[in-house]
């Protein structure tokens, strides 16, 4: 090897093993389908139940059924440019209206927002390694990688359960407490 030509390591080797990523499954829980990838890092944001005020949503979900509509009238699965724009429905418009503070706000409650905490760190490190989390007056956000044969949908499930029920606990009452979560790879 000459030293003047060299970058001072030395190369790859030719036919070295690929990193596996996993297994990508999409599942339709009634909305638009979701892609999970095995052992995936996901971006999460879950809210309180009346975090958004009733013309908000209806508005958000008029938009996201005019898109629906127009590919099923064609036929059609949804472009890529339709997935986009129903994304931004939520990343832009709805995170716009989260950050203003609306709703009760309890997640400002120092004992609910211990709960929170509570429940996104109590399964870190045995379901997925917990990345980054951030609780807000009435929304959560979380990074988070999942653990191979490990489901988005049942960490999430079990941290809005077990949140919902300590929310209640506290306040003295009955009823929901979180009502979307949003997923992002």
């Amino acid at each position: 090897m000459d030293a003047r030509r060299s970058a001072g390591v030395p190369p790859a080797v030719v036919g070295a093993s690929r990193p596996r990523f996993g297994t990508v499954t999409i599942r339709h829980r009634g909305r638009l389908p979701h892609s999970e990838l095995d052992a995936g890092v996901y971006f999460v944001t879950f809210r309180l139940a009346d975090s958004l005020p009733a013309q908000v949503l209806a508005q958000f979900r008029s938009e996201r059924q005019s898109i629906l509509a127009t590919a099923a009238q064609h036929g059609r699965e949804l472009s890529a440019d339709e997935k986009q724009r129903i994304a931004k429905l939520f990343s832009s418009k709805i995170e716009r209206h989260l950050d203003a503070g609306a709703g009760s706000c309890v997640l400002a409650r120092p004992p609910i927002a211990r709960s929170v905490m509570y429940a996104i760190r109590h399964l870190d490190a045995s379901r997925y390694q917990l990345l980054a989390w951030c609780v807000m007056p009435n929304h959560v956000h979380v990074v988070l990688r999942l653990f191979p044969g490990q489901e988005l949908a049942g960490v999430i499930n079990s941290w809005k359960s077990f949140t919902a029920k300590q929310i209640n606990r506290i306040l003295g009452r009955s009823g929901p407490c979180g009502a979307v979560s949003t997923t992002i790879i």
